[in-house]
Order: C-alpha cells, then sequence, then structure tokens
C-alpha cells in the first residue's frame, strides 16, 4: 500500500508531519493493505490565511483492488485532527464494504 500525501499552499508541511501522517494512516488501515493499492492524503485549509475553527480538511482516497475508489472527507481545527478523523471514517468505510463482500461468500 503506497501512501501519498499532498497539501496546498496554505498548510505548513514538513517531513517529521509527513512521516506521522503516513504513519497514522498505515496503521489505522493496515488490516486493509492488500486490497488497498494506494492511499492519497489531501490537505487544506479552506479558509486560507483567515482564522477559523475547524477549516483544516482532511480528504483520504483508497484506490481498492478490482472497485472503484473511495473516499472520505474531514474538518478539523489541526491538521492532525482532521487526518485521525478521516482514517477512523475510511476503516469503517473500508469495513463496511468489505465486510459486506463476506456476507455474500
Amino acid at each position: 500500500m503506497t501512501i501519498q500525501v499532498n497539501s496546498d499552499s496554505n498548510v505548513d508541511m514538513d517531513g517529521a508531519l509527513t512521516a506521522s501522517i503516513e504513519e497514522n494512516v498505515n496503521s489505522a488501515l493496515a488490516r486493509f493493505s492488500d486490497q488497498i493499492t494506494r492511499v492519497e492524503v489531501h490537505l487544506s485549509d479552506v479558509n486560507g490565511e483567515r482564522f477559523g475553527n475547524y477549516d483544516k480538511r482532511c480528504l483520504l482516497e483508497a484506490r481498492v483492488t478490482s472497485r472503484n475508489p473511495v473516499a472520505v472527507t474531514e474538518e478539523a481545527a489541526t491538521v492532525e485532527q482532521a487526518v485521525q478523523g478521516a482514517t477512523r471514517k475510511m476503516s469503517r468505510l473500508l469495513n463496511s464494504q468489505f465486510g459486506r463482500l463476506e456476507a455474500r461468500k
């Protein structure tokens, strides 16, 4: 499973933050790693330079083998909180989808 982190110009990214995000996503979605080819993390600041609560957005897109990609979004006060919320949502979504597949078999 490849993890790709993208951000807009309003989000301050550094190597430590990128590594933390990759680790968080990898650990949260590890049980699906054989079904996921790539996970794209898109980070943005909704308000740009202006201040606002819950203005950091994380869009998480998972490319699933032999299926259409799935995506979730989360808005929070910090980038880290947005990523954690999005990974929780993605985990639930994938669990639901793959659980349905197992139930059919």
